[in-house]
């Protein structure tokens, strides 16, 4: 890989990493969400500054072409966040049924105190 390349690769990375730590510094991202983020980044850094590392990762697993190993790192990494986007899905939607319950309760006995 260019050199200059490399470069502009480790800086866009750079900038990304300190705008998702921002974001997190405003609130505007929770931090057990923005560490997945933040790891791929590192990732993607490593790999950057170490070209040759996918290579011998890509000889170690017997795969022939180190960008197919990529592509499966890539398909993995969509999987588990698809995973625990669902989890998180799921725990929220028991939250405001338990949340819509508690409410409705309440309610109920506000109407009951009333009459």
């Amino acid at each position: 890989m260019n050199l200059k390349l490399q470069i502009i690769i480790a800086i866009l990375i750079f900038l990304i990493l300190i705008f998702i730590i921002n974001m997190i510094r405003k609130g505007q991202l929770v931090l057990k969400y923005a560490l997945t983020w933040m790891l791929v980044g590192l990732g993607i850094l490593i790999l950057d500054i170490f070209p040759n590392l996918i290579s011998y990762i890509a000889e170690l697993m017997g795969v022939g072409l180190p960008i197919n190993i990529l592509f499966f790192f890539g398909f993995c990494f969509a999987l588990l966040l698809i995973f625990v986007l669902t989890v998180t899905v799921s725990k929220m939607s028991v939250q405001i049924k338990d949340l819509a319950q508690q409410l409705a309760l309440h309610k109920k006995s506000n109407d009951d105190e009333r009459l």
